[in-house]
């Protein structure tokens, strides 16, 4: 099973500002088009049940980054190659969609764009990504509209349609070369195929501030349409979470906690079904609690040029299946930043994870329930 981390490129650094160039003005009417991208060098250091001979450092990503904005309308694109073998065997659209600003705060946007499901777009620091990304809850994009707006001061709301998945792109799998997880047109003869669509997201978070204490609390609620091809039928996925993020001086706390619920019409799946992504298909166990907590530190040095931000990450998804065992992926580790150059140096370890050593059962009915550990280092050059 192909293995990958899983964070995206500029916008994954919140505060730091990719260089790359850009033509125009974005006060005047015709605006600013902005092109960026980043390029990335990886190893990892494999302690697995199972024996691995790829620990080495190679070339894994080149990225481009699309953009444009104006006092009306803005749009962004991102596109990406990734290399697990060859250059470019596996190449994706992330995400690629034009809005409308209603003013400064509220907004239209359409096309294939993040999906507003959790804290925010990424729920935690670490680059490699917790588990919730791989289950298909956290960093996900999909094709709709969404409808962004802050009546007051702090208060945000995100309503959202969307129509079909992320799609499937360049890669060596049928249906699995997608950066997000969806439900796939796999070659699993006993496993029914299904088709996830009619997507309705809402999200609510408010702000609060006192000093230096800053606290954001919401909760955001997914259904949609699950169709399903094999037996003609259709079922439904609902999901639900509650987060909170806290932040005291350069110290941050992120929690978030939810539920996943998948009514597949399956005779067969047994409560699980399959779904893919980055060129791997896998098992989703269909109902269970997941979780991410992270806590994290920001320091300044060597004249505020050098930022170092260690973290420790737990993330999981405890199934409602008493047979099935429960996954989990934990890291500690450090991100380093300076200029345009950024180190991620993180240590895994994980059970029942398709990512990090486990089988395609892994994350629906789980496959060892021991433990598996990795260190994974990053080194990301943005321009």
């Amino acid at each position: 099973m192909r293995k990958i981390a899983l964070l995206s490129g500029c916008l994954a650094f919140s505060s730091y500002a990719c260089a790359g160039v850009s033509f125009g003005d974005k006060t005047t009417p015709q605006g600013e088009f902005s092109i960026n991208g980043s390029a990335r060098l990886n190893y990892q250091d494999k302690d697995f049940q199972q024996p691995s001979k790829d620990n080495k450092i190679q070339f894994t990503l080149a990225q481009l980054l699309l953009g444009y904005d104006s006092p009306k309308f803005f749009g962004n694109a991102d596109i990406r190659c990734y290399q697990y073998d060859t250059l470019c065997d596996l190449t994706v659209l992330t995400y690629a969609y034009a809005g409308y600003k209603i003013n400064e705060t509220d907004h239209l946007t359409v096309g294939l764009q993040p999906v507003p499901f959790g804290p925010a777009r990424f729920w935690e620091s670490s680059f490699y990504g917790s588990l919730n990304n791989t289950m298909g809850l956290q960093d996900i994009h999909n094709l709709g509209l969404k409808y962004h707006v802050e009546p007051h001061s702090g208060t945000k709301f995100d309503l959202a349609y969307f129509v079909a998945d992320g799609g499937n792109y360049h890669g060596l799998t049928k249906d699995s070369a997608r950066y997000t997880a969806n439900f796939v047109d796999h070659d699993q003869s006993d496993q029914d195929v299904l088709n996830e669509k009619h997507m309705w997201v809402a999200k609510a978070s408010q702000d609060f501030a006192w000093d230096n204490l800053k606290i954001t609390t919401g909760g955001s609620y997914w259904y949609s349409q699950i169709e399903n091809k094999t037996q003609n039928t259709d079922g439904n996925r609902q999901a639900w979470n509650v987060f909170g993020q806290f932040n005291y001086l350069n110290t941050g706390v992120n929690l978030t906690v939810g539920h996943l619920d998948i009514e597949s019409k399956s005779v067969t799946s047994n409560g699980q079904n399959v779904v893919g992504s980055f060129d791997a298909e896998y098992m989703l166990a269909n109902k269970g609690n997941y979780y991410t907590a992270e806590l994290n530190h920001t320091f300044k040095v060597l004249d505020d040029k050098l930022t170092v931000m260690p973290f420790m990450m737990l993330s999981g998804y405890l199934k409602d299946q008493n047979q099935f065992e429960d996954s989990e992926r934990h890291i500690a580790g450090a991100m380093f930043g300076y200029d345009n150059m950024y180190l991620y140096a993180e240590y895994l370890w994980g059970k029942n994870d398709p990512f990090l050593g486990g089988s395609g059962e892994a994350l629906g009915r789980g496959d060892h329930n021991k433990w598996n550990k990795m260190f994974n280092l990053t080194l990301i050059y943005t321009f």
